[in-house]
């Protein structure tokens, strides 16, 4: 237990949690919490299914049929890409989950797995879990955020077994292109590598782009899997539904893994997950264009402090620079002391987030106006 990361969410949560508690109007933009409702008819989904006594009774191991078959009508739907419900579809309590995982299924003490920085806090507690090391990916700005695997030491990838990647990006709401994924198919096969493709953000992509899957690419199964979730695409980060999908192999592990940790999901949570996959996907393009509106209108108001980023391509977070004489953690704190304005440090993503922080779409864009004119009040820009 000493030996895992600090939760770093935890300590953003509990110093906003104080200025609220000492009675202040707190615009928090730390998180990645979903603040639009789900949609009603998957909440009517779950209300007339927790009636049925068929899902009163414990679920099969590895979930419900109709669940892994709806996933994959959705990918063949969205990417194009062909998965055999039964097979290549693990059902997860959450994406979170599968991340955790992965690493206990295909890591040894000594292993290396390669992991984005910045990247995703919760990619470092499965490799604590399995006693294995990490080796840092840099994401710069110069290349797109996206890695450069021709700077990777040989010592590390002789120990590598594992690598995650994750676009749309959280935190610099980067989108990759097909060519990466082709190249990163390539660098697995090379070095014997599996691939952990986090897809958390995959239906939020701007400017008419939309986010290419790993999954997409030829040869993708052979070295990896993707994680799904439904919490971000249809506002369900509470109901903690997500999908590992791909390599059989993978798979297979996975789902024994869960075997002897749970018996699956509630399965009225499975049939409105069902509902969510197969009806009107006009939900899902409306949420993508509130966050894109919000993008649009935040993007304005910072240019109009002097706050100057390149805009977010997908997911739902801004990556801005810290003004000069500021750290990532000092210009956190002084803008939750001085504006009640939460932001995310970008250190806490890894060594190479330091000079950014997080911001989150997650606000209408009257709070998201308000917040910047807070922050311009600060003088922190010239």
């Amino acid at each position: 237990m000493n030996g895992l990361p600090t939760q770093f969410f935890a300590t953003l949560v509990r110093k906003a949690n104080e200025q609220i508690a000492a009675g202040h109007d707190v615009i928090n933009l730390g998180q990645g919490n979903p603040d639009r409702p789900t949609p009603p008819h998957i909440v009517a989904s779950i209300q007339e299914a927790a009636a049925n006594p068929l899902y009163h009774k414990y679920p099969p191991f590895s979930g419900f049929p109709f669940l892994k078959q709806a996933i994959a009508q959705r990918y063949k739907e969205d990417h194009n890409v062909d998965l055999d419900p039964e097979t290549e579809v693990a059902i997860l309590f959450g994406g979170k989950t599968g991340l955790i995982e992965i690493a206990q299924c295909l890591l040894n003490p000594g292993d290396v797995c390669l992991v984005p920085d910045p990247g995703y806090p919760d990619y470092w507690s499965g490799v604590a879990l399995a006693g294995a090391e990490m080796a840092f990916m840099p994401l710069r700005e110069e290349n797109n955020f996206l890695p450069d695997y021709s700077q990777l030491n040989e010592s590390d990838l002789n120990r590598a077994k594992l690598m995650f990647i994750n676009y749309p990006n959280n935190p610099t709401g980067a989108t990759a292109p097909a060519s990466f994924y082709e190249e990163t198919v390539e660098f697995a096969h090379k070095n014997g590598v599996v691939v952990a493709s986090d897809f958390a953000y995959g239906a939020i992509g701007f400017d008419g782009q939309k986010p290419v899957s790993f999954l997409q690419t030829p040869g993708a199964k052979e070295v990896g899997i993707e994680f799904y979730t439904l919490s971000k695409t249809y506002n369900m980060a509470g109901w903690r539904v997500g999908f590992a999908l791909g390599n059989r192999e993978v798979i297979r592990l996975i789902n024994l893994m869960q075997d002897h940790y749970y018996c699956s999901l509630f399965g009225g949570i499975q049939a409105a997950a069902a509902t969510a996959l197969t009806a009107s996907q006009d939900c899902v393009t409306e949420l993508r264009d509130v966050y894109e509106s919000r993008r649009n209108a935040l993007y304005t108001a910072l240019a109009s402090i002097g706050w100057h980023a390149r805009p977010s391509q997908g997911s739902f977070f801004s990556w801005l620079p810290v003004p000069k004489g500021h750290s990532s953690q000092s210009l956190a704190d002084l803008l939750l002391q001085e504006a009640k304005v939460v932001v995310a440090p970008g250190v806490g993503f890894g060594t190479h987030g330091e000079g950014y922080v997080r911001l989150g779409l997650l606000s209408s864009e009257e709070r998201l106006a308000e917040a910047v004119q807070r922050i311009g009040k600060l003088n922190l820009f010239g």
